[in-house]
C-alpha cells in the first residue's frame, strides 16, 4: 500500500490546525481571527481532501465535529439530543441537488416535497428545557453534545419565557433557537464601549455570544439580546403536530418569538426563489442573517430520512456571501461632512464583501482609530451589514509590515484650512469654517435639496458640486436665484435641462414647515424630530423664539438636541440664511397649534406596502402631525398597521400579534376625520 503524499499530509495538517485554532478563539475566547469566508474556504478544502482520501479522516478532524469544547466557568450540560450542524449549499444547483437526494430516499418527485424555509440567524445557538411549563435549563450549543449551563443568563432575556403560555402546556419541552443582537443595539453597545475607552465587539454575533458567557448575569441583562426559536427538539407528550411549520406555530402560542419570514413551499425551484428574495431584503431586516435554513416540512419524512454522522439528511443551510473579508489598508483620507465632522476614511485594496466591491471604509473618529490600534499598511477585517457603511472592525497586528505608518489626525480642515475643533465631551472633531467651508456648503446643499427635505428634482450631487466650485451658490437661498441662461452654460446642461431645474426649484418653494425645518440641517434634527417641532410650535416664528425649556417640552427632544436647535437659531448667519430663503419665496401653510393632546398621542403606527393616493413618506408625515409615532417594524406595542398593495412580512407579523390592520381606503377615511376634527 503506497504512502500518502507528504505535501498532502502537510496541507491537511495545516488546515486542521487553522480551523481548530479558529474554533477555539471564536467559541472559547470570543476573539475571532478568521472571517466567515476564510473559515468556509478552509473547511470546504479540507472536506474535499478527506473525501478524496477517506483513509486520512481522523476522529479529531474539524469536519467530524460541530463546534468547540465548553469553556471553564459554567457547568457542563449534556444535550439529550445532539445539537448537530447542517450541511451547506452555496448555489441554486446545490439546492436542487439536496431536493433530489431527499426525493430519491422518499421515492417521490422533488417538486412534490414540501419544504419549510426561514432565515439562518447569525447569532449564538442555545437550548432551553422546560419542565412542567417552567424554564429549567438553558445551555449553549458547545460541541454539539455538551454545552455550557447558562440558565441564569438566559433568564435575563425578555424574549425567553420563564413560564410557558396557554392551557395546553407540555410536560417536557426542549426549544432550540438563536440569540441575536440587532444592528441598532450592537452599534449602541459598541458606542458605549468606545465612550468608556473599552474594546468593542467585532460583530453582532460575537457580541451575542460574549454577552451570554458573562459570569455575572447582571451584565448580560444590560445587553440588547433577543431569543428566536427555530426548533422543538423534544415535546412530551406528543401534541399531534405533523409538520415543522405547525410546530413553529405551536411554539408561538407558547410564548416564543419565531421568524416572521418562515414560509413553506413545494419543490427546489420555489425554495431557490425564496433564497434569492430573502437575499435581496437581507440588508433591510435590521439583524444579521447568513443564509436560509431549508427543512423537509413533514415530520414523518424527517424521521424517515434520518441523519448522517454530523447532520440531518432532511435539512441544509443555504449560505449567503460573507459580510466580512480581509484586505489591506493602503491609505487614510479625511472627509468633511455637512456639520463639519471630520471623518477618517480608509482607502483599501478592493475586496468583495457580500457581493459588493469595497474599496473604502469608515474609521469613525480618532478614538476609534486608537481603540482599533490600526495603522496604514495593516491587514484589516472589513464588515458590511445592513445599510451600514463598510467599516474596519479588526486588525491583524501579527501581519503588520515593517513600514506601517501611524494615522495622524489633521489640525486644519483639508478643504478650507480652517482650524479643527474637538469639544471635550465629543468624540467627533469638526471644521470651524461653517458655510465658508466648501465641503460643508456642498453637503448642506445636498441635504437641503434631498427627497425628504425640499425634494428638488434634478439637483444632484455632481451639479451641486459644480455650482459651489463656480461660487454661484454659497447658501441654499442662492439656488432660487439661478437662471436658465446661467445654468445652460454648464457642461452637459442644455436649455431643456436648465428649464426643468428652474421649474423644479420653483415647485420646491411650496413645502411644509416640517420639511423646511428638516432641510435646514440642524444637528441631530432628523425627519421625525422636525415633524414634532412643526406640530408642537405650528409656526417658524414660534420655533425661533423658543428657549431651551420650551424646546425640551417637545416630544423626543432632550437637552442635547434642544441645545443644538437653540444654538442654530441664535447664530446670525443662520438667521440671515432663513430670511433670504423666505424672501426667495419659500412658503408653507401655517396652522394653529393644537391645544391639549393630539388625536394619536401615545400611538405607534407602521406603514407597509405601496399606497396609491400618497407616498409612504406623506402618510408618515400626516400621522406624525396628528401625534403618532411611526415605526419601521411591527411589535406588540404597535397600535395599527396600514397595509398597502404587496404588503409582506409586516402584515404577517401584525396578524400573528393581533395588531389592528387597515387598508389604504380605511386609512384615508380616518385621516380625514382626525384632520377635520383638528
Amino acid at each position: 500500500m503506497s504512502q500518502p503524499d507528504p505535501h498532502l499530509l502537510e496541507e491537511i495538517s495545516q488546515l486542521r490546525a487553522a480551523l481548530n485554532d479558529a474554533n477555539y478563539r471564536y467559541y472559547v475566547l470570543d476573539e475571532p481571527t478568521l472571517t466567515d469566508a476564510d473559515y468556509d474556504r478552509k473547511l470546504q478544502r479540507l472536506k474535499q481532501l478527506e473525501a478524496e482520501n477517506p483513509s486520512l479522516i481522523s476522529p479529531d478532524s474539524p469536519t467530524q465535529r460541530v463546534g468547540a469544547a465548553p469553556a471553564d466557568g459554567f457547568p457542563e450540560v449534556a444535550h439529550a439530543i445532539p445539537m448537530l450542524s447542517l450541511d451547506n449549499a452555496f448555489s441554486r444547483d446545490d439546492i436542487h441537488a439536496f431536493a433530489e437526494r431527499v426525493a430519491e430516499r422518499l421515492e417521490c418527485q422533488a417538486d412534490d416535497v414540501e419544504f419549510s424555509c426561514e432565515p439562518k440567524l447569525d447569532g449564538a445557538a442555545v437550548s432551553l428545557v422546560y419542565e412542567q411549563g417552567v424554564l429549567a435549563i438553558g445551555a449553549t450549543r458547545g460541541d454539539g453534545r455538551t454545552g455550557e449551563g447558562i440558565t441564569s443568563n438566559l433568564r435575563t432575556l425578555r424574549s425567553v419565557p420563564l413560564k410557558l403560555m396557554g392551557n395546553n402546556v407540555p410536560d417536557l419541552l426542549e426549544v432550540r433557537g438563536e440569540v441575536i443582537m440587532r444592528h441598532q443595539g450592537f452599534e449602541s453597545l459598541n458606542q458605549r464601549a468606545r465612550d468608556e475607552g473599552l474594546k468593542g465587539f467585532a460583530n453582532p454575533r460575537n457580541a451575542a455570544a460574549g454577552s451570554l458567557r458573562q459570569l455575572d448575569p447582571r451584565i448580560t441583562a444590560t445587553r440588547p439580546l433577543e431569543f428566536h426559536a427555530y426548533q422543538a427538539a423534544r415535546l412530551e407528550p406528543d401534541q399531534g403536530d405533523t409538520s415543522h411549520s405547525a410546530l413553529m406555530a405551536r411554539l408561538a402560542t407558547l410564548g416564543f418569538r419565531t421568524s416572521a419570514e418562515l414560509a413553506t413551499m413545494s419543490g427546489p425551484q420555489a425554495v431557490a426563489d425564496y433564497c434569492d428574495q430573502l437575499g435581496e431584503k437581507r440588508d433591510q431586516l435590521g439583524y444579521d442573517i447568513d443564509g436560509v435554513v431549508i427543512k423537509v416540512n413533514d415530520l414523518r419524512h424527517q424521521r424517515e430520512l434520518g441523519f448522517v454522522a454530523r447532520a440531518p439528511r432532511w435539512a441544509v443551510a443555504f449560505k449567503f456571501p460573507a459580510q466580512e473579508e480581509v484586505t489591506t489598508l493602503n491609505e487614510v483620507e479625511f472627509q468633511v461632512g455637512r456639520t463639519g465632522a471630520i471623518t477618517p476614511v480608509a482607502r483599501l485594496e478592493p475586496v468583495t464583501v457580500a457581493g459588493v466591491t469595497v474599496s473604502n471604509a469608515t474609521l469613525h473618529n480618532a478614538d476609534e482609530i486608537k481603540r482599533l490600534g490600526v495603522m496604514i499598511g495593516d491587514t484589516v477585517a472589513i464588515r458590511r451589514a445592513g445599510d451600514v457603511i463598510p467599516q474596519v472592525v479588526r486588525v491583524d497586528t501579527e501581519k503588520r509590515p515593517a513600514d506601517a505608518r501611524e494615522i495622524t489626525f489633521p489640525d486644519h480642515c483639508p478643504v478650507c484650512g480652517s482650524e479643527i475643533e474637538r469639544l471635550a465631551d465629543e468624540a467627533v472633531a469638526r471644521c470651524s469654517g461653517g458655510l465658508y467651508c466648501a465641503a460643508q456648503r456642498k453637503e448642506a446643499l445636498k441635504h437641503f435639496a434631498s427627497r425628504k427635505a425640499l425634494d428638488v428634482d434634478g439637483l444632484g450631487e455632481k451639479l451641486i458640486e459644480q455650482l459651489v466650485d463656480l461660487d454661484w451658490v454659497k447658501t441654499p437661498a442662492d439656488l432660487f436665484h439661478l437662471s436658465v441662461e446661467q445654468l445652460k452654460s454648464l457642461p452637459r446642461m442644455g436649455e431643456k435641462s436648465a428649464t426643468n431645474l428652474v421649474n423644479a426649484l420653483e415647485k420646491a418653494k411650496t413645502t411644509t414647515l416640517a420639511r423646511f425645518i428638516y432641510a435646514l440641517g440642524i444637528r441631530e434634527v432628523g425627519e421625525a424630530t422636525a415633524a414634532n417641532l412643526a406640530s408642537h410650535f405650528g409656526t417658524l416664528q414660534a420655533l425661533q423664539e423658543a428657549d431651551q425649556a420650551a424646546l425640551e417640552a417637545v416630544n423626543d427632544v432632550g437637552p442635547i438636541v434642544a441645545a443644538h436647535i437653540d444654538m442654530f437659531f441664535n447664530q446670525p448667519h443662520n438667521q440671515e440664511t432663513i430670511q433670504a430663503l423666505l424672501e426667495a419665496g419659500i412658503t408653507w401653510q401655517e396652522r394653529e397649534v393644537i391645544q391639549g393632546p393630539t388625536p394619536l398621542d401615545g400611538q405607534t403606527w407602521v406603514l407597509t406596502g405601496t399606497l396609491e393616493t400618497m407616498t409612504r413618506d406623506e402618510g408618515k408625515a400626516r400621522l406624525q402631525a396628528l401625534g403618532a409615532k411611526v415605526a419601521g417594524s411591527v411589535s406588540k406595542k404597535t397600535t395599527c398597521l396600514v397595509a398597502g398593495e404587496a404588503a409582506g412580512s409586516k402584515l404577517t407579523k401584525a396578524e400573528q400579534l393581533g395588531v389592528e390592520v387597515v387598508d389604504e381606503t380605511g386609512f384615508i377615511e380616518r385621516l380625514a376625520a382626525w384632520e377635520q376634527r383638528e
